[in-house]
């Protein structure tokens, strides 16, 4: 069918429209950020260029926690490593101290990990480009293009989770997560800006934060409302679509809290799997078949030590995975009793310098309390 030279030219417009609507997107969104830019301890000020390092350190800490969180933990890895070349020359044990109750563990490693890589092969300076990033430890897809675009001004969209819920919601796109990844990566790129792509990937992580949220967005206050798909058919807090979470079985396991005079018996766990090299109390195996009448089997072995007394309760805690629930063991050892091997006696009193992952706070304070 041959269209009217009437129909080509409302066509040509609508297409034209529809060019112009995706253009002025990033504009919008710059506009907004520019009157309401969170200010972020990591956040370069307005007209400074971003320092890669703050950079990366900022997207490290941020993976799978909140801003809240982080902010403390920044301010005090840059106070004590404000450099890469400082943070490199830091002992793991040091880093995973500092890192404790910050969580996802193995992020601590891979930045240690990364600030060496950089300094040896790199000379103290972060590769530039999106597939250099990747390349250095701990950088995965998401991470190596939030800092080519923030520190190095590459023309990136990075697809957190804020930005995967306004891309979704803009477009409407049904596809469930995560299999609609890749889709929502290429709409996300209707959102950079060519001239300031850095502040534009921070535009849309600032609005998915703050304006476009989970739960109850603020739609009339988006600078993209008008142009939101979702918004216009009123759906938008069904967006994005996700595949239900398949929970791991919950697994069980025993603690012990030894007390000998003012110390604490504890060990270091190994640096390869969960909770690598961080320290924890004595514990069995955590497992979804534990038996209780067996647990003190898995006891360390203390001489003078002849009674264990469990606390009433359970200690709970969720990881990534699993649930876990872990029932508390609680013995006085004679002063002068000798650690088993592989394990140590440290004071109650410095203990919060030791590298407790969160579970094992709670299992400690679990143990000393009343």
């Amino acid at each position: 069918m041959t269209l009217s030279g009437a129909a080509v030219r409302r066509k040509k417009a609508e297409a034209r429209a529809g060019d112009e609507a995706l253009a002025s997107r990033p504009a919008q969104l710059l506009a907004w950020y520019d009157r309401h830019r969170r200010v972020l301890p990591w956040r370069a000020r307005e007209g400074e260029r971003s320092d890669p390092y703050r950079v990366w350190l900022s997207e490290i800490m941020l993976q799978q926690t909140t801003v809240k969180a982080v902010g403390p933990y920044f301010e005090k890895f840059t106070q004590r490593w404000p450099t890469v070349e400082a943070l490199s020359a830091a002992s793991l044990d040091d880093v995973l101290r500092m890192w404790a109750g910050l969580g996802y563990y193995s992020r601590a490693r891979n930045l240690h990990a990364c600030a060496a890589v950089v300094l040896r092969e790199h000379g103290g300076r972060f590769p530039d480009t999106e597939d250099g990033l990747r390349a250095l430890p701990g950088i995965g897809a998401y991470t190596a293009a939030a800092i080519a675009a923030i520190a190095f001004d590459r023309p990136l969209m990075p697809l957190d989770g804020n930005i995967e819920r306004v891309v979704s919601r803009l477009y409407a796109v049904e596809e469930e997560l995560p299999k609609a990844k890749p889709k929502l990566q290429a709409l996300a790129q209707t959102l950079v800006s060519p001239e300031r792509p850095g502040d534009a990937a921070q535009a849309a992580m600032d609005l998915g934060a703050t304006i476009c949220t989970p739960k109850k967005p603020a739609c009339v206050l988006c600078p993209l409302t008008d142009r939101c798909a979702a918004r216009a058919a009123g759906t938008q807090e069904s967006f994005p679509r996700k595949t239900p979470k398949k929970s791991g079985a919950l697994r069980r396991g025993a603690a012990f809290v030894v007390i000998r005079d003012a110390d604490i018996l504890v060990r270091t766990r190994p640096e390869k799997g969960l909770l690598g090299g961080m320290t924890e109390v004595p514990t069995s195996d955590w497992i979804v078949d534990h038996d209780d009448e067996l647990a003190l089997q898995a006891a360390p072995a203390l001489a003078g030590v002849k009674r264990w007394h469990r606390k009433v309760g359970v200690v709970t805690h969720v990881f990534t995975h699993f649930p876990l629930e872990l029932v508390v063991y609680t013995a006085h050892a004679p002063r002068g009793s000798r650690a088993p091997r592989g394990m140590r006696w440290v004071p109650i009193a410095t203990l919060r310098e030791e590298a407790l992952p969160n579970v094992m706070r709670k299992v400690v304070a679990h143990g000393l309390g009343e």
